[in-house]
């Protein structure tokens, strides 16, 4: 059975976003990417909303960049073998191999898909990282946190969230 991880790169006040959608403060450093490529090696599935996976879908051509670095290389690997489930109503199609939309996120399918899985998968995006928590599906949180505080925009943990532990 894999596991549910949420993971996400926060400013030290919890955000994800600046007050006007930017997260460009949260760009890892070399250290900090070997980092990411080494917790993201296992996963076999990524699960996405729209907005995060069009910014991930950079690394569907990230090979083709002249010059590009042996870690971003590595990330891009990594990122092309995993299967993606981008969740959206209004994406039409997807750029990306071994990719699908669901348009709705189904608690019980993702339920069923961590208990078919010999891999771990991760949810990613607020948004949809909230649904995850809300529905009791996740079982691992890492939280990368910049040393910046941002002030305000979107929270990496929802405003009101109750976890109960088993």
């Amino acid at each position: 059975m894999g596991q549910l991880i949420y993971s996400a790169i926060a400013s030290l006040d919890g955000y994800v976003e600046d007050q006007k959608g930017n997260f460009d403060w949260g760009a890892p450093d070399d250290e900090v990417f070997t980092f990411v490529s080494d917790l993201e090696r296992p996963i076999g599935t990524y699960l996405y909303g729209r907005r995060l996976y069009e910014t991930m879908l950079y690394w569907e051509t990230a090979h083709l960049a002249p010059d590009q670095p042996d870690l971003a290389r590595d990330f891009t690997d990594i990122w092309q073998s995993a299967h993606k489930i981008v969740y959206s109503r209004s994406l039409e199609s997807v750029s990306s191999a071994r990719t699908r939309i669901e348009r709705d996120f189904d608690a019980e399918a993702v339920r069923h898909l961590k208990l078919s899985s010999e891999q771990d998968m991760t949810v990613g995006g607020a948004d949809l990282g909230a649904q995850a928590l809300r529905a009791g599906l996740v079982d691992e949180l890492h939280l990368l946190a910049v040393p910046l505080v941002v002030g305000g925009g979107k929270r990496w943990l929802p405003d009101g969230l109750r976890i109960t532990l088993d």
